[in-house]
């Protein structure tokens, strides 16, 4: 059933899906003409209180929200700081500050937290400008100051909400009205930038809509018509190709977007009803594995972070899991885990969730003994496409927890502000570079930037789960056909299978980096790691043995203090197979048979 499920959600992808925009001079013509209009209105302060009151879970995180707001009181404010071509972080703070403080005004009525908001967004609106040149600094910083006016709206004098209007409208608002009149690259473009860019803009519109009528009409039109682009890549299951940082960048303020215009305008135009964004919560349960770390490919990091947007997905599209799942797995404690605060939901293993899953457009493969096990054993394996942004060049990569540890590990993004990063020296890096990731190197060689890897059989079953990638393109240069398959066997043990046909390089190399310590028996290798085993077993070719080698990096790269890799270093020859297993604590008894990846897609 669940089967057919995914193949109905696939198909429904191929319909193209759209909504109806307004005209521009009607698209504000049910704005709500009181302040706060934005996320959380009046009624919702009055409901939250309530809530407190009654929820001992809503209670400890507002006392978290307010120990933050007690903090922030005597935090420095937000500086003009560039950092690489970034103002970023300084915006992101100011988001917080505001949220937070504005957050403990609402419910306490303790001008302190007012006056230390109001501060934070003077000392902001000041600024010459909010660096629209890395737009993603000023969209941030519009939202910052659009909440904060907003929501403090009636208590701000009359000086201070010009100061802060003025600013969102000249060096927010203003600079999007000349991107969007040019068209220029993130109105158009299909990732997270265009989510974050139209999400915080629309806000900024929405928060001074009364006083600039005109300009907010086109800003929101604009960006209605823009998020459509970012949407459609929600299909058809809700995984995002840019990994589960940027899933958690993008739908933040894709959510943040649709709760505005649906508390602003009553109604977001449709925009909720693009194909898999009802389920992309989905997603966010299955990257993160037992450890409660990510499978973090592309520029991600292990942490899951907080995703309150996980509240409102629940409550919007009546899916308690979610909830459950952010509360109790996660225990998120922002200002919006307070205002979208959802207390449904059951545990993961009760709720006849799947243990396995392929996320067919992204083409990552999760698998996992249990949901309720702290010790399960955990896989994330990755197909899909080196093209797309953010990506490394780690098709075939995977991650493994197991016994409460994580054992092969994704290095995740270096510093974005080494030279050409995103430029011409990226695939130069280590931890972008297919040397290192979990996957096959052959001659030393990157995989091709351009390749694509299907995965191109997985199946699900009670005591096995598995899944096949074609990495054939990866590596076209030197092999005329590459396939590796990851299953769980017995829910215990993991085999990673490779084959290889039609070879012309003269060496391969297997490899896992992990944070174990390694003890090198020939063909088996024991990693051990805060008093925890794990096995690794080679079943063929029979005369391979493993090796150790350094996954250090040179300076002004991260060096990867702590991390070796666990390697097989094999001569080339036609045909080839590589199988290894990987067991917690033992070995089984019986080593199981290794039988071609065609069988695999046979099952």
């Amino acid at each position: 059933m669940y089967t057919l499920l995914l193949l109905g959600m696939l198909l429904s992808a191929d319909k193209p899906y759209a909504v109806d925009v307004p005209s521009e001079s009607e698209i504000l013509k049910t704005l709500r003409a009181e302040h706060p209009r934005l996320i959380a209105t009046a009624e919702d302060t009055a409901r939250i209180k309530k809530l407190i009151a009654a929820d001992p879970r809503a209670a400890e995180i507002y006392q978290q929200v307010k120990r933050n707001a007690d903090r922030y009181l005597t935090a420095q404010p937000v500086q003009y700081r560039i950092i690489g071509p970034r103002l970023l972080s300084e915006s992101r703070k100011c988001v917080e500050h505001v949220y937070t403080l504005a957050t403990a005004y609402r419910l306490e009525g303790d001008r302190r937290y007012l006056d230390r908001a109001a501060k934070e967004m003077l000392t902001a609106a000041a600024f010459e400008d909010w660096n629209p040149s890395h737009f993603l600094d000023t969209a941030e910083m519009t939202h910052a100051l659009a909440i904060g006016y907003d929501w403090l709206y009636k208590d701000l004098d009359a000086q201070q909400r010009e100061s802060i209007r003025r600013a969102i409208v000249e060096k927010g608002l203003r600079q999007a009205e000349k991107v969007y009149r040019k068209q220029q690259w993130w109105s158009r473009t299909r990732h997270n930038w265009n989510q974050v860019c139209n999400g915080g803009i629309a806000i900024g519109a929405l928060a001074v809509a009364e006083d600039e009528p005109e300009l907010a009409r086109y800003i929101v039109h604009q960006a209605v018509q823009s998020v459509q682009l970012a949407m459609r890549e929600f299909a058809p299951d809700g995984a995002c190709v840019e990994g589960p940082g940027y899933w958690n960048y993008a739908t933040s303020y894709n959510v943040y977007m649709l709760a505005a215009l649906e508390t602003a305008l009553g109604t977001d135009f449709g925009l909720s009803g693009f194909p898999g964004f009802s389920v992309t919560g989905d997603f966010r349960i299955h990257f993160i594995g037992p450890t409660k770390q990510t499978f973090n490919f592309a520029d991600a990091g292990s942490n899951a972070g907080r995703a309150a947007q996980m509240f409102w997905l629940a409550r919007k599209f009546n899916q308690p899991l979610y909830a459950w799942h952010e509360r109790q797995y996660i225990g998120g404690s922002s200002p919006l885990h307070l205002w979208w605060f959802d207390g449904r939901g059951q545990p993961l293993g009760k709720s006849g969730f799947p243990t396995d899953r392929w996320f067919r457009y992204a083409d990552v493969v999760f698998m996992r003994s249990s949901w309720d096990d702290p010790q399960a054993v955990f896989v994330g394996f990755k197909g899909g496409d080196n093209k797309v942004n953010h990506s490394h060049l780690e098709l075939g990569t995977f991650v493994l927890d197991a016994l409460g540890q994580r054992w092969a590990v994704d290095l995740g993004s270096d510093d974005y502000n080494m030279p050409a990063y995103f430029g011409n020296k990226r695939w130069t890096y280590y931890r972008l570079a297919t040397i290192g990731q979990n996957t096959l190197v052959i001659d030393g060689q990157n995989q091709d930037p351009r390749a694509v890897a299907p995965v191109i059989a997985f199946a699900s079953q009670p005591s096995r789960a598995h899944a096949v990638v074609d990495l054939s393109a990866a590596y076209a240069k030197q092999v005329s056909k590459a396939l590796r398959g990851m299953a769980l066997l017995e829910r215990k043990h993991v085999l990673v299978q490779d084959e290889l046909e039609g070879i012309t390089g003269k060496e391969l190399w297997w490899q896992m980096h992990t944070r174990a310590e390694i003890e090198l028996k020939g063909n088996q290798a024991l990693l051990t790691q805060d008093k925890q085993r794990l096995w690794a077993r080679i079943l063929e070719p029979a005369e391979a043995v493993f090796a150790i080698e350094s996954a250090a990096a040179p300076p002004p790269q991260n060096p990867n203090t702590g991390v070796q890799k666990l390697v097989v270093k094999l001569p080339a020859k036609n045909p080839m197979r590589l199988a290894v297993l990987l067991s917690p604590d033992r070995l089984p008894e019986k080593l199981p048979a290794v039988e071609p990846l065609g069988k695999w897609m046979a099952k």
